[in-house]
């Protein structure tokens, strides 16, 4: 009603974007008589003519962008080169909005061409044009481009896929609408038919003539791989390259030219995962993408909303990862579960019997007590169908949550644990941990008071020793206690809330999720945090082994670092709010190029399942007996083959499509449309499935849509219902709906069974009324909320992790091309010196002071006690800047001198046998082993070592640092959760302590690196230190997941502490070496704050240098 009435005052949205986009259309058609007329070849030429234009357009910014690069190679001062760089930043930004307006003008004429493009792929067999290099290059690998002499010869039939296609499409207006609407940045929703595959063709192509690069983006590599091949010879006649990354292996050269394409075709997961393995690349040969310049995301409310709580990861096994307790502790649940059900069977047949012998107090408490421990139970969720008892049940409810469910522990009192489906929750009672524990160990569960026994074992006058071994004991039965009370509170999840062959399958001895929008199997993701392992040992199927994670991202992070984004779907205005909120996406609804003729029907209502599927069966049996095709839409795989089972009675011919049957869907789909032809399919048969229709199904009346539940979200049942009526085919849809279904049970059931109960219904009848579907659509908008409001928390949670992750990211690449790590490394001094000057200026620690300048610059100053008190902190730190950075300075110098006669020794004498060499680094404990290109180190007169050292310094403490800093935000977001029972809201505190963790993490990562820079020294004994590198390093063994993350209700239901495991791993480049002097060699000490010299054998020096008090300074 309310956007009946805005509609009214402020007028029609979709009337207002089609009319702004109106007079480009008519520009379109304006081109179309001029190019119409071009011969073949002027109507290829028309792409060099609009790649001169675009590069025309930014020549003046392109010239400055070169003349202050060269600026940048000439000046040493490293706060010209920062100020240069933010230059050449701010001109790239300028020529990128240039672009656009450029593409923007020659829009209509670009759209034009690739329209006439496709006309004359219909109406010949055979396209003959002048060959060129391209030509002749794709005459070598496809079988529709033929080049004969000076000839090239385009065919227009190929392969798509496995499919052969002729092709048959050419644009019509609302497609050229559809394609203008995504050059814009914004959504298109086109109906099923309407051609979406073929839309994106006129943005693409248009886009990629800047040659940055465009990203068509899907939802599966089926039909990545299927549309990069259909769509291919329309921009390949045109000289503009195409690949899919899913063809090829991650970190090849082969994904890496398909990512140097001009248009780059792939899935989701891989465009993600290939943004984290570059951020996890130790060479710049290693990486694959270039910077994220436009994607056009198919099925873009699939991607950016259902996926976007989930974060893409890249992990790998840590230390004992293997060892877990849900084998152990399986058999406890499976007692547990088994008990409360016995129990509460038994309680509802005397609540049932109380009931209707007129004892509705008594009656309706053990009803209650049923809900709250087996909610799911089918003969509860039966008798609450019945008249008044949802009623019955919704008051007692309310009596007992009053006063902040003061009541309710009368009711929970004799349950062994308590359910919460609405938030998917579970949580033991008292009884159930006593149950759990046994009577053998009573604190089997019982978590320590930590302050408390601390303070006790402080009380007891212990020595140190002792007092340490008891602290430790303590601490290690609190972490296997915290690990027990989560391994068990999985377990019940596990047991109590996840159903197989409704939120999982089990395939080829693999818990499999399923997903609850599409219906299709998820391959690669797991739950998290022991939910997925608990599952396995549920389904007595291999638990697999914990993880670390090393890498992550969330597709909502990932898809906003695009310049410019847009989308294409079916089903995108009822999430357009969140799209605009969180995407700055706009949706604009696309009309149908014929009207739709689609009898879309009002829902009919009854009150139990059970009458719902016969009157679902007796429909589906009479539809095709009259000739028309059927498709059931159900939401699981169990009613799937329920429905299957019924129709087989009935001996109605039909197909089952859900995820365990995945492998035959294209079969499947290709019969959907015959006469007569049943097919019961998961939500998975809406997406991408296009069913098509002869002329004698259409005369039956088309293709009739049979839901036999409404889904939580209105996207997935439009979806549905978008299967019939395509190109203005005849058809019809009807859902069918219970109060038994789980949409009905738990937000819109009372109204609609109050109004049954006054009604009189009885068993069988049903009610059908517009106001009855509102009522739904109501609810399902509730839900649909209640998931944006999820999914906007997790955002800002992830918000925190991304600020985070684009410092580092952007450090990392700065080290791994090298141009800016000079301003970088400057920029650490600065800070680290500002940090000494302040922790020390503050208490007045000259000491201190001078041995912090010592331990991380290995440098003294003139700066006496005197000065360090009449200075304030600036001059004191501006002063050691200037001279720690022209120590530093020095030092690289020296190192390249120093290396160079090494370097031109072997390259002068073995050059022909070495082209990449290893040179060690060392500070005197840790050695870093340094790959440099041998001819480049020659030439540069050992600058380029100098630079290589750097790089690699950088990248290994980067990366060990920020593995470590992942693993405490991760078990940071789930302690934080606690504070809601302080009434504090946790993101505020997660966002506190985040900073407080990344400042720490920053301030270590600057000296950890300057430490090693100024301390480590080549060594050069002998020409035996430098060796071959190998041509390329071993990848790491790692794991690529989508992990289905918990909401933040159920991660505040986790009151556990979190027990920092320090991982074992090692930084990757380096080595804990042992010193090159033996164990009982002598060796002379330093101490670096006192400057006393020591001699003695090396094994009693190793524990004094390991301190980081003393170093080495000469052997024997």
């Amino acid at each position: 009603m309310l956007g009946k009435i805005l509609k009214l005052f402020v007028g029609d949205k979709s009337k207002k974007d089609l009319k702004t986009i109106t007079p480009i259309i008519d520009q379109i058609h304006s081109f179309e008589d001029e190019i119409g007329k071009l011969s073949n070849d002027e109507l290829r030429n028309q792409t060099s003519l609009f790649k001169e234009q675009i590069k025309s357009s930014t020549s003046d910014v392109d010239e400055k962008i070169e003349n202050l690069k060269i600026e940048l190679e000439k000046t040493k001062d490293f706060d010209k080169k920062e100020s240069l760089f933010t230059d050449i930043d701010n001109l790239n930004e300028e020529a990128y909005k240039i672009n656009e307006n450029t593409l923007n003008e020659i829009l209509p004429k670009a759209f034009a061409v690739i329209k006439e493009t496709a006309k004359r792929f219909v109406d010949n067999k055979e396209i003959v044009v002048t060959a060129n290099e391209y030509d002749l290059e794709l005459s070598t690998e496809k079988d529709y481009v033929n080049v004969t002499k000076d000839k090239a010869t385009w065919l227009n039939s190929w392969d798509a896929a496995g499919k052969k296609i002729v092709w048959d499409m050419v644009h019509y207006d609302v497609q050229l609408i559809g394609g203008v609407a995504m050059h814009q940045g914004k959504i298109a929703e086109m109906q099923t038919g309407e051609g979406k595959t073929l839309v994106a063709t006129l943005p693409v192509y248009l886009n990629a003539l800047t040659g940055k690069g465009v990203h068509l983006v899907t939802v599966n590599d089926y039909l990545a791989k299927r549309d990069s091949a259909w769509m291919a010879p329309i921009f390949q006649f045109h000289g503009l390259s195409v690949d899919c990354i899913d063809y090829h292996r991650p970190n090849s050269a082969e994904r890496k030219k398909a990512y140097n394409s001009d248009i780059t075709y792939g899935t989701n997961n891989e465009f993600g995962f290939d943004y984290l393995r570059d951020n996890m690349a130790n060479s710049t040969d290693d990486l694959v993408q270039r910077k994220h310049n436009f994607a056009i995301v198919d099925e873009v409310d699939s991607v950016l909303i259902d996926d976007a709580r989930t974060p893409l990861i890249i992990s790998g096994a840590i230390p004992k990862g293997d060892k877990h307790e849900f084998n152990e502790l399986k058999p406890k649940i499976e007692r547990i579960v088994s008990t409360q059900r016995k129990f509460l069977v038994n309680t509802l047949a005397e609540a049932k019997g109380q009931i209707s012998s007129g004892n509705d107090e008594e009656g309706s408490f053990n009803l209650l007590r049923v809900f709250r421990g087996i909610p799911k139970n089918k003969a509860l969720i039966k008798y609450l169908s019945e008249g008044g008892i949802k009623q019955l049940l919704q008051k007692t409810e309310n009596f007992y949550m009053q006063d902040n469910n003061r009541e309710m522990p009368k009711i929970d009192k004799e349950l062994y644990y308590v359910i919460d489906e609405k938030n998917n929750q579970i949580e033991l009672t008292d009884k159930g941990i006593e149950f759990l524990s046994g009577k053998d160990d009573p604190n089997f569960f019982i978590m320590p008071e930590i302050g408390i026994e601390i303070s006790k074992i402080e009380e007891k006058g212990l020595s140190k020793e002792e007092e340490a071994k008891e602290k430790d004991e303590l601490y290690r039965d609190f972490s296997i206690k915290s690990e027990r009370i989560h391994t068990i509170n999985q377990l019940l999840k596990a047991y109590a809330l996840f159903e197989k062959d409704i939120q999982y399958v089990v395939m080829e001895n693999k818990v499999m999720i399923v997903d609850e929008q599409t219906g299709r199997i998820m391959d690669g993701r797991r739950y998290s945090d022991g939910l997925h392992q608990a599952i396995e040992a549920k389904e007595n199927v291999k638990i697999e082994a914990a993880t670390q994670t090393f890498a992550t991202i969330t597709l909502q992070n990932y898809f906003r670092m695009y310049n410019k984004l847009s989308g294409m779907t079916g089903t995108a205005v009822t999430e357009a709010g969140e799209f605009w909120e969180i995407y700055k996406l706009d949706v604009m609804e696309i009309p149908t190029n014929r009207p739709i003729q689609r009898d879309d029907r009002q829902d009919l209502i009854y009150k139990t399942k059970r009458e719902k599927y016969n009157a679902v069966i007796d429909e589906v049996t009479d539809l095709s007996r009259s000739g028309r095709p059927v498709l059931i839409g159900t939401t699981s795989v169990e009613i799937s083959e329920l429905l299957g089972r019924m129709l087989k009675i009935r001996k109605i011919p039909h197909n089952i499509l859900n995820a365990k049957l995945h492998k035959k869907e294209s079969d499947i789909v290709a019969e959907a449309g015959k006469p007569g032809q049943v097919t019961i399919a998961t939500n998975m048969a809406g997406r991408g499935t296009d069913i098509k229709l002869i002329d004698q199904v259409k005369e039956n009346g088309g293709l009739a849509i049979v839901g036999t539940e409404r889904h939580d979200s209105r996207r997935v049942d439009r979806q549905l219902r978008g299967r019939s009526g395509r190109q203005g085919d005849p058809g019809s849809s009807q859902f069918y709906v219970s109060l038994e279904d789980n949409l009905m049970r738990l937000f819109g059931a009372e109204k609609i069974a109050k109004m049954m109960d006054r009604m009189g219904l009885k068993e069988g009848e049903v009610i059908q009324h517009s106001m009855i579907t509102d009522s739904i659509e109501r609810a399902q908008k509730k839900v649909e909320e209640n998931n944006f409001g999820i999914r906007k928390r997790l955002l800002e949670y992830d918000d925190v992790m991304n600020a985070q992750r684009e410092v580092i990211y952007r450090r990392r690449n700065n080290s791994l091309f090298g141009e800016r790590l000079r301003i970088d490394i400057s920029n650490m001094i600065y800070d680290t010196c500002e940090s000494i000057v302040i922790s020390n200026k503050s208490v007045n620690d000259y000491k201190n002071f001078e041995f912090e300048l010592i331990r991380y610059f290995s440098i003294t100053t003139d700066i006496n006690s005197e000065s360090f008190e009449s200075m304030n902190e600036k001059e004191i730190t501006d002063k050691i800047y200037s001279v720690v950075l022209k120590h530093y300075l020095n030092k690289i110098e020296n190192n390249a001198k120093l290396a160079f006669p090494v370097i031109k020794h072997v390259y002068e004498k073995q050059r022909e046998k070495y082209k990449r060499i290893v040179v060690p680094f060392t500070d005197g404990i840790k050695t870093l082993q340094v790959i440099t290109d041998l001819e480049k180190a020659y030439n540069s007169d050992g600058e380029q070592l100098v630079t290589d050292f750097e790089k690699n310094i950088s990248l290994a403490i980067l990366d060990d640092s920020w593995k470590t800093h992942l693993r405490k935000m991760d078990e940071l977001k789930q302690s934080v959760q606690l504070a809601v029972h302080e009434q504090k809201d946790p993101l505020l505190i997660y966002k506190f302590e985040a900073f407080e963790l990344f400042k720490t993490l920053i301030d270590s990562v600057n000296k950890e690196i300057l430490s090693f820079l100024f301390k480590a020294e080549i060594s050069t004994d002998n020409n035996k230190n430098v060796q071959e590198a190998s041509s390329r390093r071993r990848p790491m063994n790692v794991n690529t997941s989508k992990d289905e993350i918990p909401n933040t209700e159920e991660l505040r239901q986790r009151n556990r502490a979190i027990t920092n495991q320090q991982s074992n791993q090692q930084v990757e480049t380096i080595i804990r070496s042992k010193p090159k002097v033996g164990r009982n060699d002598k060796v002379t000490i330093k101490n670096i704050k006192t400057a006393e010299k020591k001699e003695m054998k090396y094994k009693h020096a190793e524990k004094l240098v390991n301190s980081g008090e003393w170093m080495i300074i000469g052997n024997g």
